[in-house]
């Protein structure tokens, strides 16, 4: 069984004191990413980027590896300039378009 982390847009905003711990990459549209992908995003998103980890009360750099991630609309930038391919970067665009959230849910 292939190892994947998922990323979806979130159609609506996390709230303060809302947490994300259910796995529900249905509810996002999430599409999968080959781990061996991911961890060829870099120093930049893996470890730098500005994000959330399950709760908008946590910030974090870096994905939760893990866990569940919320990546702001502020940080997509930085992402779309890691991902390198068409599904992610199309995902990625797209949320950036509608000035959303992206989920991602880690291994």
């Amino acid at each position: 069984m292939p190892m994947v982390h998922e990323f979806g847009v979130m159609s609506t905003d996390p709230e303060p004191g809302e947490r994300y711990d259910e796995y529900e990459p249905q509810k996002y549209g999430c599409i999968a990413v080959d781990d061996a992908l991911v961890e060829q995003f870099g120093d930049a998103v893996l470890r730098d980027l500005p994000c959330y980890w399950h709760t908008l009360d946590r910030p974090e750099h870096g994905l939760a590896y893990c866990g569940i991630t919320l990546i702001p609309p502020a940080s997509l930038p930085v992402l779309l300039e890691a991902a390198e391919i068409d599904p992610l970067r199309e995902l990625i665009r797209t949320a950036m378009a509608e000035d959303k959230f992206i989920i991602h849910y880690g291994l």
